[in-house]
């Protein structure tokens, strides 16, 4: 009986969760898709380039891409959770950590993994 409720245990406990998600160390694009690779290395999700258009930049836990005039915020799983004009936003110069860099006309903008501006300095 213990054996069964050990068992059952430890493959609850091996098992993907939203508070265990991927951690994103390669985000590609190759031909049509966007393939999306985790911490060892190995493939996990494939996105067509329909719908990502162009990555500009990745963390552990987000990407950013570029399609026509929208910038996309996508999460580690390969979902996209925010939509942003990029009139508003401005080219995307980097992603580091939990933030990306912007920069529009003289200003440069720092926004957090959420989309909100947290930052903003003059690019002198």
């Amino acid at each position: 009986m213990y054996n069964i409720i050990i068992s059952a245990l430890l493959a609850f406990a091996l098992m993907p969760s939203p508070s265990n998600p991927h951690k994103i160390s390669s985000v590609e694009t190759h031909g049509s898709w966007v393939y999306m690779y985790d911490q060892n290395g190995n493939r996990y999700k494939t996105l067509s380039t329909n719908t990502v258009g162009e990555i500009k930049g990745y963390g552990s836990t987000f990407f950013v891409s570029r399609n026509g005039s929208w910038i996309y915020l996508f999460d580690s799983e390969g979902w996209r959770y925010k939509t942003m004009s990029y009139s508003t936003v401005g080219d995307v110069i980097g992603v580091a950590g939990d933030t990306f860099t912007s920069r529009k006309d003289s200003w440069i903008y720092t926004w957090d993994r959420d989309g909100k501006r947290i930052k903003t300095r003059s690019a002198r």
